[in-house]
C-alpha cells in the first residue's frame, strides 16, 4: 500500500473488486466484494414527461447468463438531463441488458411499450450508460452533455463510523484511470463526518474511486469503492461496501445482526458495530457445550464446538452491550452433511383411511409442529376462526413430525403451525393433494370419490416421442371467445373451465347461430394433433387469479403456490376441494376418449414468493439456492431458484410428478426453465415416468441460466447428452426460422435473412450429430422439441409484422406457412402453439402473462376467416403422420435415410428414403425462402407433389419428373 496511491490508477470498472451500487438504500447491492473482471455498471438517464403523475421505476433484466435481478429498481439520482438509475451487474460484458420504465401496477411509460435494450456495443470499459426520453423508443449511448456533467467532480462524502473515531480518517479519491489525492473530513452533520471531494476529470471518466483510510495507510475501510462522477452527495458506512445516493437509516444501537450455523460445528456471529477483544470475555452462550470464540474481523466472530449442534434446540448468545442473539440454520442447510443427517426417503403428506388419517411433515429445524384442523365453510374462504382442533405432532427420525388422528376426516381442512427459533408460522402441507379455495389450507379427501364415472387407462398409443405432435394452450384461452362483443361466441358453455376443454360438438356462434367452424375439442380433433399441452394448471398464486372471483383477472399461472393440487379458478366450484380434482380428471379422460393425450406444464424451478412459500415457512433457507453473499439466487429472473440438487427438493419434484402421472394419468410433463434443475433430478423424473408408462413425455426449457450450480450439473442443452429421453426446446431452429425472440426486428430464414441454411439443416435433423458441419445438442432426435412459437414472446404472425412491416398479408402468410412446413417435415417432436394454425395474433403483446382475455383468447372468428390456413396445417400433420421417415426414432436412422441435396442460397432440400422402417415411399422436400421461384433438379423417377405451399395433404396434386419449379417462399413435398 505504501506510496501506491500517488500513482496513476490504471483501473477500469471491470477490475473493481467491490460492489459498486448507485442505488438508494432501499435497493442495496450485496456488500460481498465482486471478483475482478466480472462487473458491469448500468446507468440509465431518463428524461421524464413533466406532466406525468406516475411513480416510475425501472424493470431490469439480462438476456444471456441471467445473473441480473429481474425486478424493479428505483431511480436514485438526478442531473440536468433528468432522473438517474444505476445498478451493478455482476457479469463482465453481458450480451444484452433489457429495461422497461414502468410503475408498480405495470403501467408503462410511453416508449416502453416494447422492451428496450442496452446492447453489447454500447458497453464501454465495463460501463453500460444510456440516455432515454419519455415517449421515445430510442436508446442513446451518446451523452447529450458531451461529458460536462462529470468534467469537474464536486461530491460531498458523508461517512459514518460506529465509534465516531474520525480524527485520523480521510478519503483517497481519484477519477478512474487518473491520479488521486487525499481529502480530509473537515465537517460533520447528523449522519457523520463530511469531506468535500473536488477533482478535475480531464478525460471525463464516468467513475470516481474512493477509499476511507487513516493517513499513512495503516488502516483502510474495505476495498475500493467506485461512484458515479456526477453525484453531488454520497453516503458511506463503515464496513459496508455499498455506495448510497440517499441518506440510509442506520441503527446505531450495538446489537447482534446475525447468528448462523455454517455447519454442525461452526457458527458465524455478526454485529452491527465493532466488538472489542475484551467483549469476547463477557459473551454468554446457552445450548452450546464449551464454545470457542475467534475474532474474524471487527464485526465478525467465529464460534466452534466439538460436538454437533442440534438445530432443533434453541441456542442463544447474550452480551451486556450487544444484547441477545438466537442461532438460526445458515449455510449448514445447504450442505451435504445436512442432507446426510436429515434427508428422508419415506412417504410425506397424508394417508387417509375412513377411520383415521396420518400426517407427516419434514421440519428438521423446527422446535415444534402442531396440526390445525378446520371445518371449511362452503361458500367463503376459511380463517383461523374455523380451526376446530389443534393436535401436537411428535418429532421422529430425521426431523419428520407425525401424528395420527382418529375418525373420518374426509373434507377437513388442515395447516401446520411450525415453531422456529425466532418465530412461529402457519403453512400448508407441501404434499397437500387437495386445497381449499385459494390454496390457503390443505384438505384431506378420499381420492376415490374424485374419480369420474368413466375413468379408464385406455389412451391413444404412442410408439416413440418423435411421433408426438404437441399443441400448447391455456384452459381459459380455448373457450373464452368472445369477451369483446356479442356477435361471435366460441359456442363453449363452460367458458374458462376444465370441462370446457372437452365439450363435444362446439361451433363458432354468430348472432346465436352455429357456423361450420369447429371450436375447442372438435378443433383439436380436426387438426390431427396427438397431445394437448396446458399452461400451468396446478394451484397458483392468489394475487394472480383470485379463485373467489376468477374472471376478474387473467394470468398464465407461472407462480406456483401448491404443487400437488389443481388450480381452482378452472373448476365450476372452487370452494369444494373435490370438484377441481374430479373435473381435471374428466378433462383428461375426455381427451383420451377423443384420441388425444394431455401434457402438464410444471414449474418446480421457483415459487411465487420464496419467503412466503410453504416450503420456506417449514424449513427456512433449505429449498432455495443462495449466492455466496447470502442472497436468494435469481437465475429464473423472478426472485428465487429452487435447489433441486438438495435431496428433499429433489424428492418433492420426483414425488410430485409421480403423483400427477398416477392419480391423474397425465401423459407428459413440460418443465418450465428446466435449466435451473440439475441433471440427476431430471434423470430421476424420467426413470419415474418410464416405470409408470414409457410413453410419458418429459421435456423442457433447457436454457443456460445463471444459477449457482456447477455448469456440468445443469439440466440444459449443453448437458443434453447426459439426459437420454429428455427433450429440450430447440431455440436454434426457432430463431433461425424467424429471427431472435430478443430482437424484435431481426429476421430469420422464412422472412428474408440469408446464410441460415446450416442452422435450418440442424433443425431438420433434430439437432443430432449428422456430420461435421451439421451438428447440434442432441444425441437422439427424441431430445429435440421442434417449434417456432409458444406462449412466450411474440406469436409468429406478430413477429412477421415487426420484421416485415412493408410486406402484404399474403406474403406474410406464405412466410408463416413456410415456417410450419419446416417444422412438420423436421425430425424430433413437433410443437405447435394454439392458434398458430390460423395465424394467431396477440396484437403485438410479447408477454401476455397477465393481459386480459381479449388479448389471450383464441379468436375463433379468425379461424373461420383463415380456414384455408387451418386446412394447410391439417394437411402437413397428415403428411407427417403418414410418413414415419419424417419422425425417425434414432440418430443412426436419420444419418442413414435422410440426405441433403444441392440447393441454392436460401433454399434447403433433402431426400428421405423408403428404406426407413415402415416407410412406403421416397420423399423429396424443398424449402424455398427466396422471393423468386427456383428450379430444382429432381432425383430420378416420377414424383407426386403432395405439398406445394398452397395445399398440403396426402393426395397427389400433380406428377413431375426431371425438374421442379418451386414457388417463392414455399415448401414442396413430393413422394414417389
Amino acid at each position: 500500500m505504501q506510496g501506491g496511491y500517488g500513482m496513476n490508477r490504471l483501473k477500469s470498472v471491470c477490475a473493481v473488486v467491490l460492489t459498486f451500487a448507485l442505488m438508494f438504500s432501499l435497493f442495496p447491492v450485496n456488500s460481498l466484494a465482486l471478483e475482478k473482471g466480472k462487473s458491469t455498471l448500468v446507468i440509465i438517464h431518463y428524461k421524464e414527461d413533466k406532466t406525468s403523475e406516475k411513480d416510475w421505476n425501472l424493470w431490469l433484466w439480462a438476456n444471456g447468463p441471467d445473473y441480473f435481478p429481474n425486478k424493479a429498481h428505483a431511480f436514485n439520482g438526478e442531473d440536468a438531463y433528468g432522473k438517474i438509475a444505476a445498478y451493478e451487474f455482476p457479469v463482465d460484458q453481458p450480451e444484452k441488458i433489457g429495461f422497461i420504465v414502468r410503475d408498480d401496477s405495470w403501467n408503462k411509460d410511453p416508449g416502453s411499450e416494447s422492451d428496450r435494450f442496452i446492447t453489447k456495443d454500447m458497453i464501454k470499459d465495463g460501463v453500460a450508460e444510456v440516455w432515454i426520453e419519455s415517449g421515445s423508443k430510442e436508446v442513446s449511448p451518446v451523452n447529450p452533455t458531451g461529458g460536462s456533467d462529470v468534467e469537474d467532480v464536486n461530491t460531498n462524502i458523508h461517512y459514518y463510523r460506529y465509534n465516531n473515531d474520525y480524527d485520523k480518517y480521510g478519503v483517497w479519491a481519484w477519477p478512474n484511470a487518473q491520479d488521486g489525492k487525499r481529502f480530509e473530513f473537515n465537517g460533520q452533520d447528523e449522519f457523520g463526518a463530511v469531506a468535500n471531494v473536488t477533482l478535475t476529470n480531464t478525460t471525463k471518466e464516468r467513475l470516481v474511486g474512493i477509499i476511507p483510510h487513516i493517513e499513512g495507510w495503516s488502516e483502510k475501510d474495505g476495498a475500493d469503492r467506485f461512484y458515479y462522477a456526477g453525484a453531488k452527495d454520497i453516503w458511506l458506512i463503515e464496513g459496508d461496501q455499498t455506495v448510497y445516493y440517499s441518506k440510509p437509516d442506520i441503527d446505531r444501537t450495538p446489537k447482534f445482526t446475525s447468528f448462523l450455523a455454517d455447519d454442525f460445528k461452526t457458527m458465524t456471529l455478526k454485529t452491527n458495530s465493532p466488538i472489542a477483544a475484551d467483549d469476547l470475555k463477557t459473551l454468554t452462550f446457552k445450548g452450546l457445550v464449551n464454545p470457542v470464540v475467534k475474532q474474524v474481523d471487527a464485526k465478525t466472530l467465529e464460534v466452534t464446538v466439538a460436538s454437533d449442534i442440534d438445530l432443533a434446540n434453541i441456542v442463544t448468545v447474550s452480551h451486556p452491550v450487544f444484547g441477545e442473539g438466537i442461532l438460526e440454520a445458515g449455510k449448514v442447510l445447504r450442505s451435504d452433511a445436512f442432507d446426510k443427517k436429515y434427508a428422508y426417503d419415506g412417504k410425506l403428506g397424508t394417508v387417509y383411511q375412513k377411520g383415521k388419517t396420518t400426517f407427516r411433515v419434514w421440519a428438521p429445524t423446527a422446535q415444534a409442529v402442531e396440526l390445525e384442523l378446520y371445518k371449511l365453510p362452503k361458500k367463503q374462504a376459511a380463517t383461523t376462526k374455523d380451526i376446530v382442533r389443534e393436535v401436537k405432532m411428535v418429532r421422529g427420525d430425521r426431523g419428520v413430525f407425525t401424528v395420527t388422528v382418529k375418525g373420518d376426516l374426509d373434507g377437513t381442512g388442515y395447516t401446520y403451525e411450525v415453531t422456529h427459533a425466532k418465530e412461529t408460522t402457519r403453512a400448508v402441507d407441501p404434499y397437500a393433494t387437495a386445497v381449499a379455495v385459494n390454496g390457503d389450507q390443505g384438505v384431506i379427501v378420499d381420492l376415490n370419490e374424485t374419480d369420474p364415472k368413466r375413468w379408464t387407462k385406455t389412451k391413444m398409443p404412442l410408439k416413440q416421442a418423435t411421433d408426438a405432435i404437441i399443441y400448447e394452450t391455456h384452459v381459459r384461452d380455448l373457450s373464452m371467445f368472445d369477451v369483446t362483443g356479442n356477435t361471435y361466441d366460441s359456442g363453449i358453455k363452460q367458458k374458462g373451465k376444465y370441462l370446457g376443454v372437452v365439450e363435444p360438438g362446439t361451433r363458432l356462434m354468430k348472432n346465436g347461430k352455429k357456423t361450420k367452424t369447429k371450436t375447442g375439442l372438435d378443433h383439436l380433433k380436426e387438426l390431427g394433433i396427438t397431445h394437448v399441452q396446458f399452461i400451468p394448471v396446478y394451484d397458483f398464486n392468489t394475487a394472480s387469479v383470485d379463485e373467489t372471483n376468477p374472471l376478474k383477472t387473467y394470468n398464465w399461472g407461472y407462480d406456483p403456490k401448491n404443487y400437488n393440487a389443481p388450480e381452482g379458478s378452472y373448476a365450476t366450484n372452487a370452494y369444494d376441494p373435490k370438484v377441481r380434482i374430479k373435473e381435471m380428471k374428466q378433462m383428461i379422460q375426455g381427451l383420451h376418449d377423443n384420441g388425444l393425450r394431455a401434457v402438464m406444464d410444471v414449474v418446480y424451478n421457483h415459487m411465487f414468493d420464496a419467503k412466503a412459500s410453504n416450503l420456506d415457512k417449514i424449513v427456512p433457507g433449505y429449498y432455495y439456492r443462495y449466492t455466496e453473499g447470502g442472497d436468494l439466487a435469481n437465475g429464473t429472473g423472478v426472485g428465487n431458484d429452487t435447489a433441486s440438487e438438495r435431496k428433499m427438493m429433489h424428492k418433492l419434484i420426483v414425488d410430485s410428478v409421480d403423483y400427477w402421472a398416477k392419480e391423474y394419468r397425465w401423459d407428459g410433463f413440460r418443465f418450465d426453465l428446466m435449466g435451473i434443475h440439475d441433471v440427476k433430478t431430471m434423470n430421476a423424473v424420467k426413470r419415474t415416468t418410464t416405470k409408470i408408462d414409457p410413453s410419458i413425455l418429459v421435456f423442457g426449457e433447457g436454457w443456460s441460466l445463471g444459477t449457482p450450480l456447477p455448469e456440468a450439473e445443469k439440466a440444459n442443452q449443453t448437458n443434453a447428452k447426459q439426459m437420454p429421453g429428455i427433450a429440450h426446446f430447440n431455440d436454434n431452429l426457432r430463431d433461425a426460422l424467424k429471427g431472435s425472440v430478443f430482437e424484435d426486428t431481426e429476421a430469420g430464414f422464412v422472412n428474408g435473412k440469408a446464410g441460415l441454411e446450416t442452422r435450418i439443416k440442424r433443425g431438420v435433423v433434430g439437432e443430432i450429430a449428422y456430420n461435421k458441419e451439421i451438428t447440434g445438442f442432441t444425441a437422439e432426435p427424441d431430445q429435440a422439441i421442434t417449434y417456432v412459437e409458444a406462449h412466450d414472446n411474440h406469436t409468429l404472425w406478430d413477429k412477421l409484422n415487426l420484421t416485415n412491416p412493408q410486406d402484404t398479408d399474403a406474403t406474410k402468410t406464405k412466410m408463416h406457412r413456410l415456417a410450419s412446413s419446416i417444422l412438420l417435415t423436421s425430425q424430433g417432436t413437433t410443437f405447435i402453439h394454439a392458434g398458430q394454425d390460423f395465424m394467431r395474433t396477440k396484437g403485438g403483446d410479447h408477454n401476455s402473462y397477465k393481459s386480459p382475455d381479449s388479448v389471450n383468447q383464441l379468436d375463433w372468428k379468425l379461424k373461420m376467416d383463415r380456414q384455408a390456413d387451418v386446412d394447410y396445417m391439417k394437411g402437413l400433420i397428415q403428411v407427417r403422420k403418414a410418413n414415419p421417415v419424417l419422425h425417425l426414432g434414432t440418430a443412426k436412422d436419420i444419418r442413414r435415410y435422410l440426405t441433403f441435396t444441392s440447393s441454392p442460397e436460401q433454399v434447403v432440400a433433402y431426400q428421405l428414403s423408403d428404406d426407413a422402417p415402415q416407410q412406403k415411399t421416397d420423399l423429396y422436400v424443398v424449402h424455398n425462402a427466396k422471393r423468386q421461384a427456383v428450379k430444382m433438379t429432381l432425383p430420378k423417377g416420377t414424383w407426386n407433389v403432395i405439398v406445394d405451399g398452397k395445399t398440403a395433404g396426402t393426395k397427389t396434386l400433380k406428377k413431375v419428373s426431371g425438374s421442379l419449379t418451386v414457388d417463392p417462399i414455399s415448401s414442396y413435398v413430393l413422394k414417389k
